[in-house]
Order: C-alpha cells, then sequence, then structure tokens
C-alpha cells in the first residue's frame, strides 16, 4: 500500500505554493494537486498568441510579501522584480495627470491641477504610511478568536490592544474611521481636483463589487497601497517574463525541498473519515491519501462544492454560503503591431513605463459602478493598462508590445441573458474604444486580444464568480471575521482540513501571505500531535 502523504494542497496558485514550500522545507511529504495542466493559478504567463508571453490574470507585483521572498529564496530560483517608472490618468479634454516616483515631482504634477491638492499631499502620504505601519504587522500573524480563552489567542488580543495604544487617541480614532469610510469621503478630507481624487480612487475599486462611493472603499485603497519593492513602500513593478515567473519560483524553492507538483489532476472530492480529512478523490476516482489536506480553492468551493455538506455544521454552512464573493473586473490582453502612442503625455515623459488609467472624475467611476448594478459592463469604464514589454523585452517581439488591460465593471451575470461570444467581443470592443479615444490608430495596431469576463476568469481560473481577492475586503470580512468567524485561524470544521487561499487573513492579491500563515499553523498543530 502507497505511504499516506504527509500534506496534500489542493490547487497550484502562489498561496498553494508557498504553504507547500514552508511545509517541505519543515521536513514533510507534500503533495500539490492543480486542475490545470501548468501551476499559478491566477499568477501565470501564457503564450496565447505566437512569440507573445501575457500574464493573462494577475498583471502587478507589489505585495509579494519580502519576508516570503527571503526565505523561499526566490530571486534564486529566477524572480526579478522592476519597479513602475511611471504612470498616469488619460483625461477627456486632452490633458493628463502625471504620476512620479519621486516625491518632488509628483507635488509639482499635482500642483499643475491645483495648487492646494500639492500641500495636501504631504498630509496625504504621511496618513496613508501610517495606516499602512499600523496594518502591515498584521498581514503576518494569525488573527485571534476574539471570544477564545486559549493563551495563544489571548496573547494575539494583548498584541492588538498594545499595538493599538501605541497609536494614541487621535490616531486611534483616524483607524476606526478609516475602515467604515468609502474612498471618495477619505480623498475629499484631502484633495479638491477631480482628476487627482479619481487616479488615487482607482485603487480603491480594482478588484472589487464597490462603487468609491461605498463605505469600506478606502481600506482597499490601502490594500492596494502596502506594495513594497526593494523595501519602497507602495511601489508596484513588473516579475520579468510576466506574473508566472512568481509561481515558477515557488515551485521550483518547493522542489528544491523535495515537494511535488501534480498538474492536470483536478479534485473531485476531499476524503473524509470520522470527522478527519483523510485525502483527495480526483476526477476520474483516483484517491491519494493524506495526513493532512490544505484547500487553496476559495472558500465557497472548498466547502460548498468538494467536501460533503453532511460533514460539516449547519451554521458553518450557512455561514460560508453568506460569505461575499462578487464578480466586477474584466481582463484583456491585447498583442500590439507596434507601440501605441497616448498624445496626451508629454513626449519622453515616463508615464506609459506604469500604469495608465482612464477615470477621469469620481463621478465617472461611480457611474461606471451604476452600470455594474444594473447588470451590464460599464459603458464608459475604468482602465488600468500596462505595457510591460517597454519595462520587459521578453514579452514581446522586437518593436512589437503587450499590452495589459484591468477593467472595472463587468458583472459575473448579465441582466440580459448569460454572457456569449458576441457579448464577450462586445465588452471587449467598449475597452478597445475606451483605450482607442485617447490612443490614435490603437485599433489598427491590435494583432490579437484575449478578452476574460468574470465568467471566464471563473471557468478558467477557478475563482468563484471571477472573484480575484476570493471575497471583498470590507470589514465584516477582514481579520477574525474571514472567512467566517470562529474559524479564521486556516482551520475548518473538518480536522486536518486547512484552507490557505486569500478567502483568509490577510486577503487577496499576489501576497503570499495566507499561504504563510497558513502554514505556520499547520506545523503548530502537527507539534501538538496527530489531532487538535
Amino acid at each position: 500500500m502507497t505511504q499516506p502523504w504527509d500534506a496534500i494542497v489542493v490547487g497550484a496558485g502562489h498561496n498553494g505554493l508557498v504553504t507547500a514550500c514552508y511545509l517541505a522545507r519543515a521536513g514533510l511529504r507534500v503533495q500539490v494537486v492543480e486542475r490545470q495542466g501548468f501551476v499559478g493559478g491566477a499568477a501565470v504567463s501564457r503564450s496565447l498568441y505566437p512569440d507573445f508571453t501575457y500574464s493573462n490574470c494577475s498583471y502587478v507585483c507589489s505585495l509579494l510579501r519580502p519576508e516570503i521572498m527571503r526565505d523561499l529564496e526566490l530571486p534564486r530560483y529566477g524572480l526579478q522584480v522592476i519597479p513602475y517608472e511611471g504612470g498616469g490618468t488619460l483625461m477627456g479634454n486632452g490633458n493628463h495627470f502625471a504620476t512620479y516616483s519621486d516625491h518632488d515631482a509628483m507635488r509639482r504634477e499635482i500642483a499643475r491641477h491645483s495648487r492646494r491638492d500639492a500641500e495636501a499631499y504631504e498630509r496625504y502620504a504621511r496618513d496613508v504610511m501610517r495606516q499602512c505601519k499600523f496594518i502591515k504587522p498584521l498581514l503576518m500573524r494569525t488573527p485571534p478568536d476574539p471570544v477564545s480563552l486559549r493563551p495563544r489567542d489571548l496573547g494575539e488580543l494583548a498584541y492588538l490592544a498594545r499595538h493599538f495604544a501605541q497609536l494614541g487617541e487621535s490616531r486611534m480614532a483616524d483607524l476606526v474611521r478609516f475602515y467604515t469610510l468609502s474612498a471618495a469621503d477619505f480623498l475629499d478630507e484631502y484633495f479638491e481636483s477631480e482628476v487627482v481624487k479619481a487616479h488615487l480612487a482607482g485603487t480603491s475599486i480594482i478588484g472589487t463589487a464597490l462603487g468609491p462611493r461605498s463605505p469600506g472603499t478606502a481600506y482597499v485603497l490601502l490594500h492596494h497601497y502596502m506594495g513594497d519593492i526593494d523595501d519602497s513602500v507602495g511601489a508596484w513593478g513588473f516579475a520579468r517574463g510576466g506574473m508566472g515567473a512568481v509561481t515558477k519560483a515557488m515551485r521550483a524553492s518547493l522542489e528544491a525541498s523535495a515537494g511535488s507538483v501534480r498538474t492536470a489532476a483536478p479534485v473531485e472530492r476531499i476524503v473524509v473519515r470520522n470527522g478527519r480529512a483523510r485525502g483527495v478523490v480526483l476526477a476520474g476516482g483516483e484517491e491519494i491519501s493524506a495526513t493532512t489536506v490544505i484547500s487553496n480553492m476559495d472558500v465557497k468551493r472548498t466547502f460548498l462544492q468538494t467536501v460533503d455538506a453532511a460533514e460539516l455544521p449547519g451554521e458553518f454552512v450557512q455561514a460560508v454560503r453568506n460569505f461575499k464573493i462578487r464578480g466586477s473586473s474584466g481582463k484583456l490582453n491585447i498583442a500590439l503591431d507596434s507601440l501605441p502612442s497616448f498624445p496626451a503625455f508629454p513626449a519622453g515623459a515616463p508615464c506609459i513605463r506604469g500604469d495608465m488609467h482612464i477615470s477621469e472624475s469620481i463621478d465617472m467611476l461611480e457611474r461606471a459602478y451604476d452600470d455594474w448594478k444594473a447588470g451590464r459592463w460599464s459603458r464608459k469604464p475604468y482602465v488600468d493598462m500596462l505595457l510591460p514589454s517597454l519595462i520587459d523585452p521578453t514579452m514581446a517581439p522586437v518593436g512589437k508590445h503587450y499590452m495589459s488591460v484591468f477593467v472595472q465593471y463587468a458583472p459575473y451575470k448579465l441582466a440580459d441573458g448569460e454572457w456569449n461570444a458576441e457579448r464577450r467581443q462586445a465588452f471587449g470592443d467598449t475597452v478597445i474604444d475606451a483605450i482607442a479615444a485617447h490612443s490614435p490608430g490603437f485599433r489598427d495596431k491590435i494583432l490579437h486580444a484575449e478578452i476574460r469576463t468574470p465568467w471566464d476568469i471563473e471557468n478558467e481560473v477557478g475563482l468563484t464568480e471571477g472573484n480575484i481577492f476570493q471575497g471583498e475586503l470590507t470589514l465584516d470580512q477582514l481579520l477574525f471575521n474571514r472567512p467566517v468567524p470562529g474559524y479564521a485561524q486556516y482551520r475548518s470544521p473538518i480536522a486536518a482540513l486547512y484552507m490557505c487561499g486569500s478567502s483568509t487573513h490577510p486577503g487577496g492579491g499576489v501576497m503570499g501571505a495566507p499561504g504563510a500563515n497558513a502554514a505556520r499553523t499547520i506545523l503548530q498543530d502537527l507539534r501538538k500531535g496527530p489531532s487538535r
């Protein structure tokens, strides 16, 4: 009889690979099973058009925790992250708002739109950094169970209390307000220029089924601000070779520690006997035994699709059903015959070497959200587009370019029927038209375009409703509420069945923190003995 694996990780997305790497480095026999024929989940590089490489789902590397990169020696296995060199927002009147990594240059550009806002930017940057400094130490910690009397939970609650008390009275009030503010209200406290507010508000709606005036979006803005590249907080960058370079390096790190990855192995069911996870059954009927099972799938796919409901408490199942995972994002990947021009940006400016937005006012973003609520894609969408091939020439042939386009909003379910080829193309045309309005001749440069709706992302990547965070990042779904109160410490109601995906603390993005935190919890439990 084949000896059971010490651990099986379901899903070779980045968090699953991080968990597997830490467990393998601790000496466990680890098998990762992945339904696709390649690793990466949403962090993949794919060649869908000859000689071009697409980051066809996630497209930016910023949130990946530097301590994880060091622990797993990812640069040793080929990961190189190149920071953005600029960015900006295109305006309908032919003007623009540019962004710069240099603080003084950024101030001068803001002053071009509002001298008052240039002064306010100092205060804004300081206050956002304060919020980051409070939250960042919590990313790599297991959230406490506030109703538990276990020593570990009491100790973690005491840590949180001390951490909070160090803020001082006024900053405590600011923190509490911040978690419930909308991005629009938060930015109104600093800025008057519509384009400045719209540019900064873009990160508050990326990946979330909320508008800039929805309570809670100020935190989503901050979540994206916690990038860290070479100790530059807030920096975003390109992974050389596309986002698949991240998970390729993780796989190499895992295999160097004797871990194993099996692709084209979709899991049909998690095996539970006598209240304990015992392995998985693959599509086709093959059973693989393991002492511990870890799911990198989102919480709904894990417990509503691959675990028998009879094995779970009814109230837990209901809480999982209530967990908010709503699709709102689309993605285009475009192969271009030549470099597109954007006349609104000054010649020679670094704007096109970073993220370029189409979002000139908060009202425009809110109206785009109104379309989503009505069950249609945004007629004037928020667009976040990049030309990675300008920084990384490996992604396109010489003289040609790859454009990544992230779009808000696109609904998972349309009000007037299902997604089909015709509607998908109409959605893509809407986005391309929005870009072409700022880039003369853009359509004529297109060699190929991959158009992905939330429905496509769900069916291709395995993210419920195509939600890139595996669940909304609202206050009711953060810390000890993520994903379900009482089960926010990577464990589940079933012994030896754990969660390591972005449905757990601290949430989504190519961060790796959920995977690292889950591995720490699993190793702590295994040191205690075979049962909890």
